[in-house]
């Protein structure tokens, strides 16, 4: 009977969650739209999508990294795709300058980002699969290393950077939702894709994933060979929205950590989309309100990684008094 009454309060909460998500994605689209609709809602549907896709790619990886990690305090910015990012960045101003770079394909620069943090992860991930780090405590704990690197070199380069270019490379480095390029939506939807795709053929691995490594062992799941895949996935989504908008490293967290209060369930069939539902809520109606009420009073990335940076202040606050 209690699973029962569970099952239906979390049916209920990702229920009203979608209500409020649906209504947050129409005023979006409508509030404050003056003019020729013909080209406001197909330029509000483009931002709509970035948002959208952007969600989905941070909820799905930071609660798929916490699944294999058994950590809800851990995002997948640890292993140093945020830092790595930032690298990337400051190597291009400093080399081509901040004209040049602005100038780029931004489809080419997309791929070249992708490429970039892909690589890197696949490195780190070799290394686990051939047992050179022994386990996957071992490849954070080594990827912090080199976000500490990442961040060493970065802060290099900025120093010998042109001050007029580095104020454009420092509006680069920070999130930002007010002008994703929608030329982007079409490449950033076909990995989306393929990994939500890949990920649903191995959703049934993920539940036993989070009970740890020996009691997944006694069930009968690889758990390296499935630890490695999850990597993979988790790798490709952050590198989607973070070549989308820049790096968020505190949203996941945030997103991830609510949905686990509002729902009552550790399944994933729960979790993952009421963590997604809590994303597009968060950056839709937060979007929405800061243009068409604050009227870009602040930047939404500001607001969302203060939230998540206090969020993560208190949980542990929380857990060190237990």
């Amino acid at each position: 009977m209690r699973r029962e009454a569970r099952d239906r309060r979390g049916r209920g909460v990702i229920g009203l969650l979608a209500l409020v998500a649906l209504l947050a994605m129409v005023a979006f689209m409508v509030v404050g739209a003056h003019g020729n609709w013909g080209f406001v809602l197909p330029f509000r549907a483009g931002k709509l999508a970035a948002l959208l896709l952007v969600a989905y790619a941070v909820a799905v990886s930071t609660v798929l990294f916490q699944t294999i990690t058994g950590n809800r305090i851990l995002t997948p910015s640890i292993i140093g795709f945020d830092a790595l990012y930032i690298l990337l960045q400051s190597a291009l101003v400093l080399t081509i300058g901040s004209a040049a770079t602005t100038a780029l394909d931004p489809r080419l620069m997309f791929v070249v980002e992708m490429a970039a943090m892909v690589g890197f992860s696949l490195v780190l991930y070799r290394l686990l699969f051939s047992g050179a780090i022994r386990n996957l405590f071992h490849l954070m704990l080594v990827g912090i290393v080199l976000g500490v690197l990442f961040r060493s070199l970065s802060t290099v380069f900025q120093r010998v950077i042109d001050p007029t270019e580095f104020v454009v490379l420092q509006d680069r480095l920070f999130a930002n939702f007010n002008s994703v390029d929608t030329a982007l939506l079409g490449v950033a939807a076909l990995v989306v894709g393929l990994v939500t795709a890949a990920g649903a053929t191995m959703f049934h691995a993920f539940d036993v994933m989070a009970l740890g490594r020996d009691q997944a062992i006694a069930l009968g799941v690889d758990h390296r060979r499935v630890t490695v895949r999850i990597l993979v996935l988790v790798t490709l989504l952050v590198s989607v929205s973070t070549a989308l908008v820049g790096p968020v490293t505190f949203f996941g967290l945030l997103v991830a950590n609510l949905a686990y209060m509002l729902v009552p369930d550790a399944r994933h069939a729960r979790t993952l989309p009421a963590a997604v539902l809590v994303a597009v809520i968060c950056l839709v109606g937060g979007q929405m309100l800061l243009e068409r009420v604050l009227d870009y009073s602040t930047a939404l990335s500001i607001v969302i990684e203060f939230a998540g940076g206090l969020f993560f202040i208190l949980f542990l606050l929380r857990e060190a008094v237990r």
